[in-house]
């Protein structure tokens, strides 16, 4: 019975996650269009480094936006997993490549600790802003922004 209702959870919160993909999805292809961008890709950075990402704009041979989304409906070493995976896009990406992160919000009040810790890093500049399914506006002007900025 735990191992059902564990497995459940976990597909939940695939589905949760899935669907956080796919609401980040719609706002790129909205703005770059079909053709305008890669997805659950491995992207090449800095001094061809290599790190895994949901979203590369305008291909993962040379990104200049990156976009990364989290959204699961759990908490534990899932949530800290997210600081690994977001420390692994700094390091590799190039210094002209903006991140963005996507994460649902809703778990986050559990990990206080880790939450923080991912605002430091958008503090420190090394993620360019953090969004959530609230800001679809924001992040679709934002991304029209950068489109004009970086000539895409």
């Amino acid at each position: 019975e735990r191992l059902r209702s564990g497995r459940g959870s976990a597909i939940q919160g695939q589905k949760r996650g899935r669907g956080l993909e796919d609401f980040a999805e719609a706002i790129v292809k909205e703005v770059f269009g079909a053709g305008g961008y890669a997805t659950r890709c491995t992207f090449t950075g800095a001094d061809n480094q290599t790190a895994k990402c949901d979203i590369a704009v305008p291909s993962r041979d040379r990104p200049r936006i990156i976009i990364e989304v989290k959204g699961y409906g759990a908490t534990g070493s899932k949530m800290s997993d997210i600081i690994g995976d977001l420390n692994t896009i700094i390091d590799a990406k190039r210094h002209d490549t903006t991140l963005i992160f996507i994460t649902d919000g809703v778990t986050w009040k559990a990990r206080l600790s880790d939450l923080k810790k991912i605002v430091k890093r958008q503090n420190e500049g090394k993620i360019a802003r953090i969004y959530t399914m609230k800001m679809r506006e924001q992040l679709l002007n934002d991304l029209i922004t950068l489109r004009g900025e970086m000539g895409l």
